[in-house]
């Protein structure tokens, strides 16, 4: 048992398991939008979603791991050889789960798919890692806050809500409900901004040992106080957005109740502002993340309830 215990532990490690509220949030958030509009959840496509998602979002951290480690030389908690088999494992499952999803659902599925697949390896893989380039904070937000959220709606709403697919002889025809997709683009906008959040939290913090490595994130092009207020602001927008939305119909009255969180949001923000410290104030970003998506998702589990 305590070899199984050492075991799992030190693949949460590897994985990052803790940081995977990034994924879990966009999806809970998904699911209670769905049961907002009084439609069914199709279980066994949104199971198989889930599982292909979270599974390639645990081998896309440890892929992260494994070549920042190779990188500053430090260790993992396997032998390289048997991380990079892990990490194949990993892939080769999510792939599989993926494919077994679009063969039950279409073509679009593919497309979004894959262009996930794609951004998460060429995250932190290749000659030129997105992670470090200024567009990690963009890209790492729009794939988890928004992409996640658009596949799973996109399976569980009826054909043409969002997107529809249309084949002739001799053309492939996307049509796209933009209203629909708009009020989308609003409601997932919070989980959106605070993964970038996240993200830009993080590599504040480290600007100084980045521009050693040579990585040129968003703080080393505009500066750790401009950075610093820029992770402000994603916060005043998110909290702006919960009364855009409930005006629009997309949420709830009772989710105006989550602006509580601008309370201790604000605190934390104050933290930041103070120091930048890996150790000591980049859980600043976690804490702001969950209070400000908890928030969301109690607030309209109330309002499914009611």
């Amino acid at each position: 048992m305590e070899k199984s215990n050492t075991t799992i532990s030190r693949y949460f490690q590897f994985t990052e398991i803790r940081t995977k509220i990034t994924s879990l949030f966009p999806f809970l958030i998904s699911i209670l939008y769905i049961m907002s509009k009084n439609q069914q959840v199709k279980i066994f496509e949104t199971i198989l979603f889930f599982s292909a998602m979270f599974l390639f979002d645990l081998e896309t951290t440890a892929i992260n791991n494994y070549i920042d480690t190779k990188t500053n030389g430090e260790s993992i908690p396997y032998s390289r050889k048997k991380g990079r088999i892990l990490i194949y494992i990993m892939l080769a499952i999510s792939i599989a789960l993926g494919l077994v999803l679009v063969y039950y659902t279409d073509w679009i599925v593919l497309i979004l798919g894959s262009l996930c697949f794609a951004f998460g390896i060429f995250y932190t893989f290749g000659p030129l890692p997105i992670s470090r380039t200024p567009f990690g904070e963009i890209i790492s937000g729009i794939f988890y806050g928004f992409f996640i959220p658009l596949i799973l709606l996109y399976i569980n709403f009826p054909e043409g809500y969002y997107l529809k697919v249309l084949l002739t002889n001799t053309h492939i025809l996307l049509e796209a409900n933009y209203i629909n997709l708009i009020h989308l683009v609003l409601l997932f906008a919070i989980p959106t901004l605070t993964t970038a959040g996240i993200m830009l939290a993080n590599n504040t913090c480290d600007l100084e040992k980045d521009i050693l490595q040579k990585r040129h994130t968003l703080p080393y092009y505009i500066g750790k106080k401009a950075s610093v207020s820029l992770f402000k602001w994603i916060y005043i927008i998110s909290y702006l957005m919960i009364p855009i939305l409930v005006f629009i119909g997309e949420l709830g009255l009772i989710s105006l109740v989550a602006l509580v969180g601008i309370i201790p949001v604000a605190k934390n923000l104050k933290e930041f502002e103070n120091q930048q410290v890996k150790s000591e104030t980049f859980i600043v970003s976690i804490k702001n993340y969950v209070i400000l998506n908890l928030g969301l998702v109690i607030t309209m589990m109330i309002d499914n309830l009611l």
